[in-house]
């Protein structure tokens, strides 16, 4: 089943939101989105995610896509992200989005 416009709107959305000094991963925004799977974020977000901070989203490991590892820990670090042998300590940096309240706690 093709991806909706509608479910583009929602990551590009949930992207917009996370803020500065903050990540989070594929899979909590496929969550929050109601996605079925974070592989459909991530052909979002290589498809339509130049003007988003799509350096704020990560593999669940923390570390960023292998093509863009330099870039995407730079600008993190400019933010703040605490980065620890090329991987993002989600424990500290990871955003909260509230539609995912019950996942948090």
């Amino acid at each position: 089943m093709p991806t909706s416009d509608a479910e583009i709107e929602q990551v590009r959305a949930l992207v917009g939101r996370i803020p500065r000094g903050s990540v989070a991963t594929y899979g909590d925004i496929a969550v929050a989105a109601g996605l079925s799977t974070p592989r459909t974020v991530g052909w979002i977000m290589r498809t339509d995610s130049a003007d988003l901070p799509w350096h704020r989203v990560l593999s669940a490991s923390g570390r960023p896509a292998a093509h863009l590892a330099h870039r995407q820990l730079r600008l993190l670090a400019e933010e703040g992200v605490p980065i620890r042998d090329g991987r993002v300590d989600l424990a500290t940096a990871r955003f909260k989005f509230p539609e995912l309240r019950d996942r948090w706690t």
